[in-house]
C-alpha cells in the first residue's frame, strides 16, 4: 500500500494466535508493512485480505523463512504461544538467518530463559504484563497504569479529593508525593495539555503522572 510508513527492513509477525493477531492488527493500523506467517492454512486465509503479506510456512524451517525474505527484515516477532518447542526452534532459525532484532513471546520463566539463551534480544510476557496492569487498576483508583521497569510507572487518574480546588503552585506534587504531573485534561477537552502553576484542579480533571510504583499508588490512594 502506498501510504505505508517506510520501515528499513520491515517487520514480521510469526504466529497468528490471539496475541500475534492483535499485534499484527495494531502494526497494520499504524500503517506499517507486516509480513504475517503461520503454519495454519485457515488462519492464513483469514488474514490474506487484512495485511500486505501473509504466508503459510513452518517457521522452524530456516530455508522456508529465507524463501519468504525474512532474512532481509530488521525486526521479527515470534508470537507463538502454544508450542514452546516451535517457539525456540523458530528463534534459532532467525538467529541463523542473522535477523538483527528478535522479539519473542514467553509463556513461563523457564521459556523466557531458553529464548534469551538461544538468541532472542527481547523476551515479552503479554499475559503476565496484562495481569500486573489489571491488578494495579483493581486495587487502586487508577484509570490506567503502565510499568516502565525499575519500579517506575506512568498512570492516569482523576484528581484526588484533597487536591480539588488547589492551584498547581499549591500542590507541590514532587515535594509532597514524589510524583510529577505530565499532563491534564478537563472534562470539556478532548486532549491532554501541559499544566502551568496557576491552573486550579477540578474534581473531574484527569491527570497523567509519573513516579515510582509506590509513589504513584500512594498518590492515587489520597482521600
Amino acid at each position: 500500500m502506498s501510504d505505508r510508513k517506510p520501515d528499513s527492513g520491515g517487520i514480521a509477525v510469526i504466529g497468528l494466535g490471539r496475541f500475534g493477531a492483535r499485534l499484527t492488527d495494531s502494526l497494520n493500523a499504524l500503517n506499517y508493512q507486516v509480513l504475517a506467517i503461520d503454519r495454519d492454512p485457515q488462519k492464513v486465509q483469514k488474514w490474506s485480505a487484512r495485511v500486505d503479506q501473509v504466508a503459510q510456512a513452518d517457521s522452524t524451517d530456516e530455508d522456508a523463512l529465507r524463501q519468504l525474505g525474512v532474512a532481509d527484515l530488521n525486526r521479527v516477532v515470534v508470537a507463538i504461544g502454544a508450542s514452546v518447542e516451535a517457539s525456540v526452534l523458530t528463534v534459532l532459525a532467525l538467529v541463523e538467518l542473522g535477523v538483527p532484532q528478535i522479539w519473542a513471546r514467553a509463556t513461563s520463566v523457564q521459556h523466557s530463559k531458553i529464548l534469551a539463551a538461544v538468541g532472542a534480544q527481547h523476551v515479552i510476557f503479554p499475559e503476565a504484563e496484562a495481569g500486573e496492569r489489571l491488578a494495579h487498576l483493581i486495587v487502586t483508583r487508577l484509570l490506567d497504569f503502565v510499568e516502565l521497569g525499575d519500579a517506575f510507572a506512568i498512570a492516569k487518574l482523576r484528581v484526588p479529593e484533597p487536591l480539588v480546588g488547589q492551584a498547581m503552585s499549591e500542590t507541590r506534587l514532587l515535594d509532597r508525593y514524589g510524583i510529577r504531573l505530565i499532563g491534564l485534561k478537563r472534562s470539556t477537552e478532548q486532549r491532554f495539555r501541559y499544566v502551568t502553576d496557576g491552573v486550579e484542579l477540578s474534581r473531574d480533571d484527569i491527570l497523567i503522572i509519573e513516579g515510582t510504583i509506590e509513589q504513584v499508588q500512594g498518590f492515587a490512594s489520597l482521600s
